[in-house]
């Protein structure tokens, strides 16, 4: 019996190490999805189909599928709406650089410009959120586009998208399969003469700091020796945190909106700031110092601030390279000073709602997310939504150099968590997964604990539900305008949980927190644990600037104005503790 082109994909795939497809059935997608079944799933050395309730979700999934085990990952969508839908988590995915590969199918071939039913172009929709997006019009490109959108994919740590109309699928194959060019990926070596330039530059300050991003992956313990061999604080980015904040006693937290510590103050107070592997977006946080910059990208190389060194090269060869021409600092007065900061802001600041905070109603979040820490497995997977919940995991969830934290850090999309948690679980079935969620997001996609169920995977949700949007509402104060449309009416999510067959509760009681955890967590199968917090509890950044005080100090005058006196005294109190101090 003669093999049909989506059969053929189907074993490209396979042959690509592919273990599942993510996504949601319709017409122009059955050939695949008819393959797949053929394939015989998993268990048989085929591939699963994961149905999800929202092909959003399917892109989410795959994109914390890609980043967590660096592999290909797959979802797909039916024409029009149904691919449409992926759009979201593609750019999540491509900006992330997790190697995705998306089959977005399309209406019948001989269709494609007459305005049909459902009719978009997904291979133009596509390019911007892709590596690589391109249409298949014959049975006989297919095999080489199929082949060039996941080398695509794989090479350039992004997504590849295939638009793939049905009535094509449906062909028999016409040409052969190129064979799999599987490949270990290229260490970038920095030129010599560029090494030398940062060593002359380390060696001749005064001061040295490090702010380290993702791209110290795998250069923890050189990142660490050379901030010892300096005398060098390090700061590290969100992205970065899993990789360089464990085990490191140079560690001065993190710096922007969401950050903490004495990383802010650091940076700015050094002769030289060193730029590891990170691509910080926010140049406001980034100070008019003199500034270095490693990265394997060169169009990165001062594209956020001025920089007068720049070196193009992976983190870990660079400072092998580094390491012999680089004079050993005596004077080791910034570090010592900046780590007495560090430990005082995160003694008087980070951890001020964590002490005797068990017996203070609404629950603070902060404390909610310091026992998650403690009683979370050591190599657990957190997934932590945009917002609020991405400030907490950032300040309280340590990494441990087991565990990952991933969210939607340069996308910031909502809702991201949930769909992560499904992609977390299934490529790492025995490891603890905890979506954290705001309920802002788990109720955008309240769906997928519909797929959590239908698979029984043990995911566990924890909803930190202020019944707000946190995060809005702090950027509508700095920005002077009175909070608007960010509160919602309270939703009980225990209960809707514990109707789909979740193990769910709810907590007010600052007490029943650890033990709602710990009986959550020692479930066999989903669990969500609603945590009711204070919805005036904002984060303060580590560093306040003036035109944010009067930012807050304006909004909360118009809120008192508007005969809210009592909201304005309670979000005070509430943050009162949480406020810098010296």
């Amino acid at each position: 019996m003669a093999q049909h082109v989506a059969e053929q994909i189907v074993e490209q795939l396979q042959r690509a190490g592919v273990k599942r497809i993510y996504g949601i059935v319709g017409d122009s997608l059955n050939p695949i999805v008819d393959a797949v079944r053929q394939s015989g799933g998993s268990a048989k050395g085929g591939i699963d189909w994961v149905h999800v309730r929202h092909e959003e979700a399917a892109a989410f999934a795959a994109a914390a599928e890609a980043q967590l085990t660096g592999e290909l990952a797959v979802c797909a969508g039916s024409c029009g709406p149904g691919n449409l839908h992926l759009i979201n988590g593609l750019y999540d995915a491509n900006r992330t650089g997790a190697p995705v590969l998306a089959i977005a199918s399309h209406i019948p071939s001989q269709q494609i410009g007459t305005g049909f039913f459902q009719e978009t172009h997904p291979d133009r929709l596509f390019n911007e959120c892709s590596v690589y997006s391109e249409l298949i019009s014959t049975a006989e490109q297919s095999p080489r586009v199929v082949h060039s959108a996941i080398q695509h994919a794989i090479a350039r740590r992004g997504v590849g998208v295939i638009t793939l109309p049905g009535d094509i699928a449906d062909l028999e194959v016409a040409a052969a399969a190129p064979l799999r060019s599987a490949f270990l990926p290229a260490t970038c070596v920095p030129a010599e003469e560029s090494v030398r330039q940062l060593a002359d530059a380390i060696n001749s300050a005064d001061k040295v700091a490090i702010f380290a991003g993702v791209g110290v992956e795998g250069a923890h313990n050189e990142v660490v020796a050379l901030a010892e061999k300096i005398g060098a604080p390090v700061g590290h980015s969100l992205r970065g945190k899993d990789f360089i904040q464990y085990d490191n006693p140079y560690d001065i937290g993190m710096t922007g909106l969401l950050g903490y510590g004495a990383a802010a103050e650091g940076i700015e107070d050094a002769d030289l700031l060193i730029l590891l592997g990170t691509d910080f977006p926010y140049n406001q946080f980034l100070p008019d110092t003199p500034t270095a910059q490693v990265d394997r990208a060169a169009e990165h190389l001062g594209r956020r601030t001025d920089v007068d060194i720049a070196v193009h090269g992976d983190v870990l060869p660079t400072l092998t390279a580094l390491e012999p021409l680089v004079k050993r600092k005596k004077n080791r007065k910034f570090l010592d000073r900046m780590l007495k900061k560090h430990d005082r802001l995160m003694n008087k600041a980070v951890g001020a709602y964590t002490r005797k905070a068990d017996k203070i109603v609404p629950i603070h979040p902060e404390y909610a997310a310091s026992l998650l820490d403690q009683v979370a497995a050591k190599d657990a997977i957190f997934t932590a939504d945009t917002g609020m919940c991405n400030v907490w995991t950032a300040r309280y969830i340590n990494p441990l150099g087991t565990r990952r934290i991933i969210a939607s850090y340069l996308h910031g999309s909502m809702a991201n968590a949930l769909p992560h948690a499904v992609g977390a679980q299934l490529a790492y079935p025995d490891r603890q997964v905890i979506s954290v969620s705001g309920d802002g997001g788990l109720a955008m996609l309240l769906g997928e604990l519909l797929t959590v169920k239908t698979y029984d995977l043990p995911v566990n949700v924890v909803v930190f539900n202020n019944s707000s949007l946190g995060m809005v509402k702090l950027e509508m104060l700095v920005d002077g305008l009175p909070d608007h449309g960010v509160d919602v009416p309270q939703t009980n999510y225990a209960e809707i949980a514990k109707a789909m067959g979740f193990h769910a509760v709810r907590v007010t009681d600052p007490k029943k927190i650890e033990s709602a955890y710990r009986e959550a967590f020692k479930h066999h199968g989903p669990s969500l644990v609603e945590v009711i917090t204070d919805p005036n509890a904002l984060s303060i950044p580590p560093k306040i600037t003036g035109e944010q005080v009067f930012g807050f100090a304006t909004a909360i005058s118009k809120v008192v104005l508007n005969k809210g006196a009592g909201e304005a005294v309670s979000m005070a109190r509430s943050n009162l503790r949480n406020v810098p101090r010296g």
